[in-house]
């Protein structure tokens, strides 16, 4: 089995968690978020221009250029942690820019050297999936795709083809922050997923606190959470990490009891 497979085999939904690359002390983030229990890791590659993100990422795609970080320091980063953590999945989730400006067969050598599980490109859409799946797929890391509330039937299949790791559904229609999908729309939606394919779907956007996570375990498979830990390497800086994996900690315990819940 791969790491992602086993992330998502375990008896609980997995916990998916997002920090940005080069933003605060990376390397003790990372590892906060691997104490608290984190199922699988997203390491955002910085970029000039998240069109995807809400305020919170951007500011620290902001904090973390401004400190220098390169596609290459990210990389690095990846093989440390891949070094201390070698069972943890790690994703790198961006844009397409730095991850095909140098080729993408470039790109995905140097990501499975790095031991990176999962690529999520978020302006890459499905019928453009040349520009980086082939070279992706040849490496055997998971080309993550996304669905969202618009995502029909007619183009999902579509989105389905070629991807891997885990179908990642956008809960909300809009960037990443504090809006948040109803848990019944949510719950439609992940059973529609499931229906079409058999990779674990994993809901996300809007995540912030504890009973969140555990309202969308109940229904998927991995609950992603990012703006929520992305603030607190904001507020509190190199004393992030302590936060983080108390935050951490707190959705993993809520997320198993949730899934608990469901089985009593």
């Amino acid at each position: 089995m791969t790491r992602l497979q086993t992330a998502f085999s375990k008896p609980h939904p997995a916990f998916v968690a997002f920090i940005t690359a080069g933003d605060g002390d990376t390397a003790a983030n990372l590892d906060a978020l691997a104490a608290g229990g984190a199922d699988v890791i997203e390491l955002g590659m910085p970029f000039t221009d998240p069109m995807a993100d809400g305020p919170a990422i951007q500011s620290a795609n902001l904090r973390s250029l401004g400190a220098g970080t390169t596609t290459v320091d990210v990389l690095q980063i990846a093989t440390d942690f891949r070094a201390r953590h070698p069972d943890i999945p790690l994703i790198l989730m961006g844009y397409a820019n730095p991850m095909i400006r140098r080729g993408p067969e470039w790109f995905a050598d140097a990501a499975s050297k790095a031991g990176v599980d999962g690529v999520i490109c978020v302006d890459i859409p499905p019928e453009e999936d040349q520009a980086l799946g082939p070279a992706l797929r040849a490496a055997s890391i998971a080309p993550i795709r996304l669905a969202t509330p618009t995502t029909d039937a007619a183009r999902l299949p579509q989105v389905l083809e070629g991807s891997g790791g885990f179908l990642y559904y956008v809960s909300v229609a809009g960037i990443t922050g504090k809006q948040q999908a109803a848990t019944a729309s949510i719950e439609s939606a992940v059973a529609a997923l499931k229906a079409a394919t058999d990779l674990p779907v994993a809901v996300g956007f809007g995540v912030r606190t504890p009973e969140q996570a555990a309202a969308i375990a109940a229904v998927a498979d991995g609950v992603v959470v990012g703006s929520a830990l992305v603030e607190l390497v904001g507020e509190y800086g190199l004393e992030a990490p302590a936060k983080l994996q108390e935050l951490t900690t707190a959705m993993v315990s809520a997320i198993k009891e949730a899934k608990n819940s469901a089985r009593a």
